[in-house]
């Protein structure tokens, strides 16, 4: 049967190489803006094909890194791969041309190359050329030929083809007849180029003298080397039967639709024979050459002549069938006549169509620009015509399209600036849609990841913060925290707090107040104090950890809140000679009669500087009393005779704070008949009062110490005023310049007396300080009194106040002066006044006669 079939793979492999050396290295060719190559069948594994990597133009070195690769559908077998290290297109598995494609005419492979970054795609169509592998064979090695013996010289009996799966001039080219005495052979040539063999009687038969005759049928076709496929054909000599079935006509074509379900009727054969009784009676059937393809899908009814669909038609694996149906009657010596039946399928909308994600490039930057590539999509429709083209889209709602880059492929790209921070990914349904009727769609569905970049500065929850701290607070302890929020995701939302450079009242911010760069929390370095600092003001920044780093700041505003942790302080009147202050009263005072005035005030604020003035100890309560808001000292009836000359008073101050903290004052009231020209300075002792009223010894020394103290004070006074006069005596300001002491004459008694006193004292720093008391009442115009204050007073519980007197010549420390008279002691570090709560107005010319502008605290004169 197979003269050349057992040569062997290792001729197949040495046909296949000259086949090689004979045409030459495969050649890219263009087709079409691709390439193209030919490379023959059956090559073995690893068989070069081309060097597609240089015909395409790419670096060899990047073939890698790009993942050079062939892309193919899932599932289809890969028959050539590329060399990832040269570029090399070679065989990956062998290639069987007729396993290929069936249908035969020019088998192409279609491939796709993919190279990424940048994504670019390539058609590569690659021709596989037919070797001559198969041999032609025939149905049988046996065939039977019955010819009557009444056959005409020239009659023409059909013979049975021979198939070989080559194609061209590797197909059947010729049959050839062993040598005999009664038939010879005749080729013909059939419309689509094939060959089929007709025996020719050339010699009458005489079935008496041979009833049989033996001849060898031998198949060749056209390739190098030649192959052949032999069969034997036995030609009995039969009884005459001398007319055959005869066909309408030699050909039929019909029209079937893909989609026709088995037992369709295909066509009606029919065909007749003048013969009467067996003779003209009609068997069909099948060709011995039918292919068995044709066998499993059509089947013939034998006596009918109907040809009937078997099996399921598919247009997209063959759109043509071709039949051969022989007719024969039943008559002895019958002879079959054959016909060619054309099935023509009609392709029907049954394919949808597939989407293949040839590549995806995700997740994708969020700063990405519009047309950035992120996946390359190929789609398929295995119908044809309108029922095969596809239109593939995507969801209008999404920033990305679809741009065709070949025929069935597209590249999804952005259309538009992507935000993680508003979408983070994208569901991406892709629609390919036929044109068929009814049109067949395929959706997919692409998960496109957005990746972070560090475009959002982070955000704090408020534009400003305001915190209210109380004084006096523990170093340390949390005032508040600070909270900021970054859209970005991962290092780009890492917040860290700091806090900006800057000053508070001369010192770094940063040693007032701190902050946890992770939580925000911020901490109070050191104890707050509202009288020195109300309020102030930081910056505090908050930075992402992205590259490059974004920051935002933010104001916080510090209130601090006033605590009750001052006491009042008493600036009038003031103590004097060490023990308390002193005052007289006439006799003659009748009820309501205003002795003096009480003044105080408190360096807090609100209610915890709102003081209240009660009388907490007195010789007679039935005789004074003061009022709870302004501190007025007055008489609540006449004086009797009865009463002490001396009133001992203790006033309370307390402010309104919780708890409340007070001071008080302790006053000496002397009660005498007339009011004295000179200022009364009364010691701290207790007479008896029956020792005060019964003995004349007291009255007398009372006013012998009267007379040698005013003659002392006069004396102190004379000698002042003769000082001033030789010196330049300041009227601008309230005090004087040390160590000079400038008086201040001008002044003229009061009726007042002491009521108008008027103290001011400016206090230089480490130095002491001179100023001028005008006493309009009590003897010559130029009381003058030095303040002496030295560097350690501003920590001291008192100012010492002492007589204005002429400086020595031969005295240059300026501490002896200290000892010239008796220190009268006030308060330590009088704060500032807080001014949230006013004094009543009867008691702010007080306040203010007591102001001290150089140190900032504030006093008053008593007022009697």
């Amino acid at each position: 049967m197979g003269t050349g079939a057992g040569s062997g793979q290792g001729q197949l492999f040495l046909r296949s190489l000259l086949f090689l050396l004979l045409a030459g290295p495969p050649a890219p060719r263009p087709a079409g803006g691709q390439l193209r190559y030919a490379v023959p069948e059956e090559l073995e594994h690893g068989a070069f094909v081309a060097n597609l990597g240089e015909d395409l133009g790419l670096d060899v070195s990047t073939l890698s890194a790009r993942r050079f690769r062939i892309v193919s559908r899932a599932g289809a077998r890969q028959h050539l791969e590329v060399n990832l290290e040269n570029g090399i297109l070679f065989v990956n598995e062998r290639i069987d041309r007729e396993e290929v494609c069936e249908a035969g005419g020019t088998c192409l492979l279609h491939l796709q190359v993919l190279v990424e970054s940048p994504l670019e795609l390539y058609r590569v169509e690659v021709e596989v050329l037919d070797i001559n592998d198969h041999a032609p064979t025939f149905p049988w090695q046996e065939y039977v030929l019955e010819v009557a013996e009444s056959a005409v010289l020239g009659a023409r009996f059909p013979l049975e083809s021979a198939q070989d799966p080559d194609m061209g001039t590797n197909s059947v080219h010729t049959y050839r007849l062993s040598p005999n005495g009664f038939f010879s052979l005749e080729v013909q040539t059939r419309s689509d180029a094939s060959k089929f063999a007709e025996l020719v009687l050339e010699r009458t038969l005489d079935r008496e003298q041979q009833r049989t005759h033996r001849v060898l049928l031998t198949a060749l076709d056209g390739g190098v080397p030649e192959r052949s496929g032999t069969a034997h054909i036995l030609v009995t000599v039969l009884d005459a039967n001398d007319n055959v079935p005869a066909f309408d006509q030699s050909s039929y074509g019909v029209s079937l639709p893909e989609d026709a379900p088995a037992g369709t009727l295909v066509i009606q054969l029919n065909a007749t024979d003048l013969d009467e009784g067996p003779n003209g009676e009609i068997e069909y059937s099948f060709s011995g050459h039918a292919p068995p393809r044709v066998r499993e899908l059509f089947h013939i009814e034998p006596r009918s002549g109907q040809v009937l669909l078997k099996g399921p038609l598919d247009y997209e694996r063959a759109n043509l069938h071709e039949l051969y149906v022989q007719a024969k009657d039943r008559g002895p010596s019958a002879v079959a006549v054959h016909c060619r039946v054309l099935v023509h399928l009609l392709d029907v909308n049954d394919n949808a169509p597939e989407v293949t994600l040839t590549s995806v490039s995700t997740p994708v930057l969020e700063d990405a620009p519009p047309g950035t590539v992120i996946a390359v999509i190929s789609v398929l429709d295995r119908d044809s015509g309108d029922n095969g083209h596809v239109i593939c889209e995507v969801s209008p709602d999404v920033p990305f399209e679809l741009r065709s880059s070949f025929r069935n492929y597209y590249t999804l790209v952005t259309t538009q600036a992507l935000d993680r921070e508003v979408v983070p990914e994208y569901n991406v349904s892709i629609t390919a849609r036929d044109m068929g009727s009814p049109a067949l769609l395929t959706r997919s569905t692409l998960t496109i990841l957005v990746s972070d970049v560090n475009d959002n500065a982070p955000r704090f929850l408020q534009p400003s913060y305001s915190v209210y701290v109380m004084e006096n607070n523990a170093p340390g302890a949390s005032i508040c925290s600070v909270s900021a929020l970054d859209p970005d995701c991962q290092q780009n939302a890492y917040l860290s707090y700091s806090i900006a450079d800057g000053h508070i009242h001369g010192m770094p911010v940063g040693t007032y107040v701190s902050i946890n760069s992770d939580s925000g929390h911020m901490y109070a370095l050191r104890s707050l104090d509202y009288e020195q600092i109300r309020s102030f003001q930081i910056h505090v920044q908050a930075q992402d950890a992205g590259f490059p780093p974004l920051s935002t700041n933010v104001t916080v505003h510090i209130f601090v809140l006033d605590q009750n942790d001052n006491a009042p302080v008493i600036i009038s009147p003031m103590p004097r000679n060490g023990s308390m202050a002193t005052e007289l009263v006439p006799r003659s005072a009748g009820p309501g009669y205003l002795v003096g005035t009480v003044s105080a005030v408190d360096a807090d604020a609100g209610l915890n500087s709102r003081l209240s003035y009660q009388l907490l100890q007195a010789t007679d309560f039935t005789l004074f009393s003061v009022a709870p808001d302004t501190g007025e000292l007055r008489t609540l009836r006449s004086f009797l005779e009865q009463d002490a000359t001396r009133q001992r008073l203790v006033v309370q101050v307390r402010d309104g704070g919780q708890p409340a903290l007070s001071a008080t004052v302790s006053l000496l009231l002397s009660v005498v008949e007339t009011m004295p020209q000179t200022l009364s300075d009364f010691s701290e002792f207790s007479l008896p009062p029956e020792a005060s009223s019964s003995s004349p010894l007291t009255l007398y020394l009372l006013v012998s110490l009267g007379s040698i103290s005013f003659t002392f004070l006069l004396a102190i006074l004379i000698l002042t005023a003769i000082r001033c006069r030789g010196e330049r005596c300041s009227r601008q300001g309230d005090g004087c310049s040390p160590p000079l002491c400038h008086c201040c004459p001008g002044s003229r008694p009061s009726p007042e007396g002491l009521k108008t006193s008027n103290l001011t004292v400016q206090t230089p720093a480490g130095t002491t300080a001179a100023t001028c008391l005008d006493v309009p009442g009590g003897g010559p115009p130029g009381y003058c009194y030095k303040v002496c204050l030295g560097p350690e007073s501003a920590q001291s519980d008192f100012m010492f106040l002492k007589p204005c007197s002429p400086p020595r010549n031969n005295e240059k420390d300026p501490g002896k002066q200290s000892q010239l008279g008796q220190h009268l002691r006030v308060s330590k570090q009088i704060k500032q006044p807080n001014m949230d709560w006013l004094p009543p107005s009867t008691q702010r010319p007080a306040l203010k006669r007591y102001q001290i502008r150089h140190c900032g605290n504030r006093g008053s004169g008593w007022k009697g």
